[in-house]
């Protein structure tokens, strides 16, 4: 059930000068809403005279020893501009969960899980990985950037599973686009979960379509709402145009029209 909610900060690192990982917990010590791999949230960005609207931000982790939320946020515009100033103890309004979740394999029989993250996008993957590790798996991280510099939580990822990166530069991993990396050419995957740039996942799910991989992406569309009224994030697929923030953010690439 989504919540409206005043969450305090308890730590803003700032990964480098295009993201920062904002950390919050409740006002009164009590338990955050249960949140599943997958969702997000929307914030309040209040101090922000040019930002009317809430900002969709995915989750990141869901650190339940120190009930704490992670939000990975990329600096962008004058709103996560302004969510990159917060401070230690400052209080943040949001309205979550929102959306529905990955899927998670009900019978662990050993199948390799593939998941792909691009940019942003690797912002779910840390939160499913950890998720997937906890219900017995062994999932393997596959991540690309522009270069060394913008690959982020590397160390968290580890925790959780296998990794393995893409540069476009070549200065970190395998050079080229995450699906030219070996790991898809030496593993056969029963699974493949990814969010990132629209073509990037496009390309992801032809792969997938091509290898007959089930495929799940996260859908970063402009989400303004998060409840189905604004209509900015309008999708087509198979069945008619629908409202991600309502139906999604995650689809299997069978609904949509990607791969027609």
């Amino acid at each position: 059930m989504k919540k409206m909610m005043d969450l305090v900060v308890t730590r803003n690192e700032q990964l480098n000068q295009n993201y920062c990982l904002i950390k919050l917990t409740t006002t009164d010590n009590t338990p955050l809403p249960e949140m599943y791999p997958g969702q997000f949230v929307e914030v309040r960005v209040d101090g922000s005279p040019a930002t009317y609207l809430r900002r969709p931000i995915s989750v990141n982790f869901v650190d339940k020893q120190n009930n704490e939320l992670w939000l990975l946020v990329q600096v962008i515009g004058d709103g996560t501009r302004r969510m990159s100033e917060y401070k230690q103890g400052e209080i943040v309004n949001l309205l979550l969960p929102l959306g529905n979740s990955f899927t998670i394999p009900s019978e662990n029989t050993g199948q390799e899980l593939l998941l792909i993250g691009g940019g942003v996008g690797t912002a779910p993957m840390l939160f499913l990985g950890a998720c997937l590790k906890e219900k017995g798996y062994k999932p393997k991280f596959l991540l690309g950037a522009r270069s060394k510099a913008d690959l982020l939580q590397l160390d968290d990822f580890r925790k959780y599973g296998e990794l393995f990166c893409t540069t476009e530069d070549g200065s970190f991993g395998e050079k080229g686009y995450v699906t030219d990396h070996s790991v898809l050419k030496n593993t056969p995957f029963s699974m493949i979960y990814t969010c990132g740039p629209k073509p990037m996942m496009m390309a992801v799910a032809r792969y997938a379509k091509e290898s007959d991989t089930e495929c799940e992406v996260s859908l970063e569309n402009v989400m303004a709402c998060g409840f189905g009224v604004c209509l900015c994030c309008v999708e087509k697929t198979r069945e008619g145009n629908i409202c991600v923030c309502t139906e999604g953010p995650v689809f299997n690439i069978e609904k949509l029209t990607w791969t027609n």
